[in-house]
């Protein structure tokens, strides 16, 4: 496996009330988000990354504001066809 290093001020951990691990647990948390958000990675592949397992990766993405499930126009309508409107 590669490994990609960030450079970044030694201040920042401390400007975010985080220790050095909760903040450099929580970029790469943000990266593998990121690009699991923007159709990139999988959710498998983004917590391979992140270092934490699908699920709690999956449960994650509510805090960052990124759904863990997109279904297009054909998908929805695919699962709600023969539903009547009061079974909602």
């Amino acid at each position: 496996m590669s490994i990609l290093s960030i450079e970044y001020p030694d201040s920042l951990p401390a400007l975010t009330s985080q220790s050095l691990e909760e903040f450099e647990r929580e970029s790469k948390l943000a990266l593998a988000m990121k690009m699991y958000e923007l159709g990139r990675w999988s959710s498998g592949q983004a917590a391979r990354v992140a270092g934490v397992s699908r699920a709690r990766f999956l449960l994650e993405c509510p805090r960052f504001n990124v759904p863990t499930v997109r279904w297009d126009d054909e998908e929805i309508e695919a699962e709600f066809a023969g539903l009547d409107d009061d079974e909602f």
